[in-house]
């Protein structure tokens, strides 16, 4: 029986707040909107927990599969690497996450179509498999999509575009132009959370056929990559402001803008891979810290 603490690390729950990040910034760009819902934005958070835990349990088990977590990895032990929590036990993990994820996601959208085109509806609980197949092909199956280099496709997509307009749109029932913005701004930070994840595994990846965006590009352009991340998301969400109300509050995010810039330096200055590992959760919570401040400086303006 594995115990309480060998599921907590496997939860990975440092990453998590990244995920509400977008549920979150979603929200509010819809309360600017006038248009909010307490019910819409609690299980839209409940299910994107579910779908990151489903994501950090089917990454370790693909990863075990694969090699790639082993006793040399520079990062974090993982459960099943150590024994702790059995294949099986993590099979049935998956299956319970899966199940969960279905259970609230169609919840939310039952409570969200109200008034809305049924075809809008499906296309949304399409969006919704979709996220739960990404989260479990990203290291799993014979030909896992993270092992070929479009992991960092994959993260600008959920957890930019489609978690904070998807959201967006449950709130409100359209999406405008508009939003887009603010939504990659929140993609590309997340990227560039996986870009510093990927930064720390090169040398095991590329030992294991991992081919990273890291490993194909090399650890020096990977700090210029990572870079051009952070400055992308930064100019994304001044361009939204831009368009916002004239209010001074709707530059409130700017206060993040130093915390970013640290994360490149960060990136640039470090020599030892496995010193990067504690920035992950530092860009993480500055991503969530960004959402947040942004969208209050939205809904006070």
């Amino acid at each position: 029986m594995a115990s309480v603490s060998a599921w907590l690390v496997t939860f990975r729950l440092r990453t998590l707040p990244l995920a509400l990040s977008t549920i979150i910034l979603g929200s509010f760009l819809a309360a600017y909107r006038n248009s909010f819902h307490w019910s819409i934005f609690i299980l839209a958070a409940l299910t994107t927990l579910f779908l990151q835990t489903l994501s950090n349990l089917a990454n370790d088990y693909g990863d075990t599969l694969h090699g790639v977590d082993n006793p040399d990895r520079t990062g974090p032990k993982r459960s099943l690497q150590t024994g702790a929590i059995t294949l099986k036990q993590m099979k049935a993990a998956i299956v319970v996450c899966i199940l969960l994820s279905l259970c609230s996601g169609i919840t939310l959208l039952v409570v969200a179509s109200e008034g809305l085109k049924l075809s809008y509806g499906l296309i949304m609980l399409v969006i919704g498999l979709a996220a739960i197949a990404a989260a479990m092909k990203y290291t799993m199956g014979k030909r896992p999509y993270g092992y070929a280099g479009l992991g960092d496709i994959a993260v600008f997509i959920f957890f930019g575009l489609v978690g904070v307009l998807g959201t967006f749109f449950l709130h409100t029932h359209y999406v405008g132009v508009e939003e887009f913005f603010p939504a990659m701004a929140v993609g590309f930070f997340s990227t560039g959370v996986l870009n510093l994840n990927n930064m720390r595994d090169i040398e095991n990846d590329r030992l294991f056929g991992k081919h990273t965006i890291v490993v194909k590009m090399g650890s020096e352009r990977a700090r210029w990559y990572h870079f051009s991340l952070i400055m992308a998301g930064i100019v994304c969400a001044i361009v939204y402001t831009l368009t916002a109300t004239s209010s001074g509050w709707k530059w409130l995010f700017l206060v993040t803008v130093p915390l970013f810039l640290r994360s490149s330096i960060v990136a640039f200055k470090t020599k030892e891979v496995t010193s990067l590992d504690p920035e992950l959760k530092y860009l993480a919570l500055t991503t969530l810290l960004f959402s947040i401040l942004f969208g209050v400086g939205l809904v006070i303006a």
